[in-house]
């Protein structure tokens, strides 16, 4: 496989979060090198970035390994999350522009449509691009990069189960659009923080096992507050 030497560190990452590159697993330099026909340097500095992200962890006789997270820290990302995208959806609702609000809105008519009849995979991805796009509508390079790289620390970690009810799931997603094309910040943030403490149940962890983490992950969603009440 040849790829562009910046699309690198994109398709490690990709590998480890699909578990091609397994946890605890060493990241050798030159058959990385051979697998993306690329020369050592990109993936030097790929395995670098990969590191401040989390993904990566050096040791000593070792060198550059896949990372071995704990339960909780696991538990600590969905956390994060339900901080981070609730302030998202808040700033989209001030910030969003109209292209991003068509794209909101054709995701959940598509969502909506499959919510009967879809794969799994389908209303997955369909997900993703939904909550991608408000990110990216928030207008923060620094708090679409976090609310990336958590995405890819969630899917690498979890197993997101599909939600119990598709069309309750995306209308959740409707209203959210709705209060962000309105302008209405802290309803779009009540709206999301409802939204992601309904899903945490959702996730299971793919590397732990035993009733101390999986009751740490099902307990993550009573631990922050919704900012304020829904109306």
């Amino acid at each position: 496989m040849r790829i562009p030497a910046h699309s690198v560190c994109t398709a490690i990452r990709d590998g480890i979060v699909a578990g091609v590159h397994g946890r605890g697993s060493r990241l050798t330099e030159e058959i990385l090198a051979r697998r993306y026909g690329v020369s050592r340097v990109p993936v030097r500095e790929a395995l670098r970035t990969l590191e401040a992200e989390g993904f990566v962890v050096t040791r000593r006789h070792a060198g550059a390994c896949v990372a071995e997270p704990t339960a909780r820290e696991a538990a600590d990302l969905l956390e994060t999350r339900m901080l981070l995208e609730p302030l998202g959806a808040a700033r989209a609702a001030r910030r969003r522009t109209d292209a991003h609000l068509k794209v909101l809105r054709g995701l959940v008519r598509l969502g909506q449509e499959r919510a009967g009849r879809g794969t799994v995979d389908e209303l997955r991805s369909l997900g993703g691009w939904f909550h991608e796009t408000l990110a990216r509508a928030a207008d923060s390079p620094s708090l679409t990069a976090l609310l990336t790289q958590l995405r890819h620390k969630i899917a690498w970690m979890y197993v997101v189960e599909a939600p119990v009810g598709p069309a309750e799931h995306w209308a959740e997603h409707a209203a959210i659009t709705d209060a962000v094309a309105r302008g209405d910040g802290e309803r779009a943030r009540a709206l999301m923080t409802r939204h992601i403490e309904r899903s945490a149940s959702g996730h299971r962890l793919r590397f732990a096992s035993g009733g101390a983490a999986t009751e740490r992950v099902r307990n993550t969603q009573h631990s922050v507050n919704t900012a304020s009440p829904l109306r």
